[in-house]
């Protein structure tokens, strides 16, 4: 699974030329762009495992199912890293006023338009601040060739990003710039959490079903935190994904999970519906579509055809079914064992997970994401 980090380097090079284009306007004792949009997520179960199981056909266990949930959620938080390099990009060379601009792209040599807005509405909320960066050869597109677009409020802070990087790099041929990017975030205090976020994230490549069987195309992650704990729920979209069998595709790895972020240790729920499922409670998402229950159900289907008729073994089943009941435990290294915690430390984490539920599975899997795309003027 690639990592989206790659795409932030192009991204502040823009960003950098605009605060040049703009610097003599700059007012020291004013700054009206925040610079915290991102909530951290703790690394053991936010990192890319540091080395990738082959998963195929039916070796398949639950340990790998979790660790592969670490990297769907680090392809969350990339985003979300993405979006808080920017903000602190921008509030560094303060940007204090609405304004309009153009300047050249420094990786493709093509003009962008920069406008900056007060008293905007987007989503039906009345945002202070509207920033828009479009390219221009691209403005008369579907998308008005945006390639990042930012709403928010100051106090308390709370904003909406959207990103689509091939409108920052138009000569950038990477599947994975057409992807589109959205960032909720807010430390208004809703949803019981100090601060939290949510990343979206549409259209992302999904390759060769048979080179990347578990792909991702959609996701959208909840994150909050109060004090050194940090919940996670949401879910990712593997339209290529299937179990033992060709004739079921298209799954969503739905989780929750709950982390220390002093200890850096976790624990996780991961539940395996159907791209399609219309469904939104826990006990369906979570209970119905277990790892352990989804994976006993296809197991012992395969074993019945390929056996014409024979019941699996139990010792067999059992063997297929390691580190598949729920939850999972992570420590600093990922994933450490399902269904028994190792110590007291993670009792309280378990107790997290039991208020936290995925979305909706057919939601994600038709999920969008839109620009405003009227165009702003001071």
């Amino acid at each position: 699974m690639k990592n989206l980090k790659w795409i932030l380097p192009g991204m502040l090079a823009i960003l950098f030329v605009f605060a040049s284009c703009q610097k003599e306007n700059n007012n020291d004792d004013k700054n009206i762009v925040p610079t915290s949009f991102k909530v951290d997520i703790p690394s053991s179960i936010s990192d890319v495992p540091t080395t990738q199981k082959s998963a195929q056909g039916d070796t398949m266990s639950g340990g790998e199912i979790y660790e592969h949930l670490r990297t769907f959620i680090n392809i969350g938080e990339g985003a979300a890293d993405i979006v808080q390099a920017i903000m602190t990009a921008i509030g560094q060379h303060g940007l204090n006023k609405a304004m309009e601009l153009s300047f050249e792209g420094e990786d493709d040599g093509k003009t962008k338009n920069l406008v900056v807005v007060e008293n905007s509405t987007f989503d039906g909320v009345e945002w202070e601040y509207q920033l828009t960066m479009t390219d221009a050869d691209s403005e008369g597109n579907a998308d008005g060739g945006i390639g990042m677009q930012i709403f928010w409020n100051s106090d308390p802070v709370k904003g909406i990003a959207l990103l689509k990087p091939t409108n920052l790099n138009t000569l950038d041929t990477d599947p994975w710039t057409v992807a589109t990017f959205r960032i909720d975030y807010s430390e208004a205090g809703e949803m019981g959490y100090e601060k939290h976020m949510i990343v979206s994230i549409v259209d992302l490549p999904t390759g060769d079903a048979t080179l990347e069987p578990y792909a991702v195309n959609t996701l959208k992650m909840f994150v909050g935190k109060n004090g050194d704990i940090v919940d996670v729920y949401g879910n990712s979209n593997h339209p290529n994904a299937t179990f033992f069998n060709q004739e079921d595709q298209g799954f969503n790895w739905a989780f929750v999970a709950s982390g220390d972020d002093v200890l850096n240790i976790a624990v996780a729920e991961v539940g395996l519906p159907m791209s399609n499922l219309d469904a939104t409670t826990r006990n369906i998402l979570l209970g119905d579509y277990s790892i352990f229950n989804v994976f006993s159900k296809y197991i012992s289907d395969w074993y019945f055809n390929e056996t014409n008729g024979e019941t699996i073994p139990q010792d067999i089943l059992d063997d297929y079914l390691q580190n598949m009941q729920a939850p999972g435990f992570f420590s600093s290294g990922g994933f450490v064992v399902a269904e028994i915690a190792p110590n007291n430390q993670y009792s309280q984490l378990e107790e997290n997970i039991k208020a936290l539920t995925p979305y909706n599975p057919s939601s994600i899997n038709s999920l969008t994401i839109s620009f405003k795309t009227d165009s702003p003027t001071k």
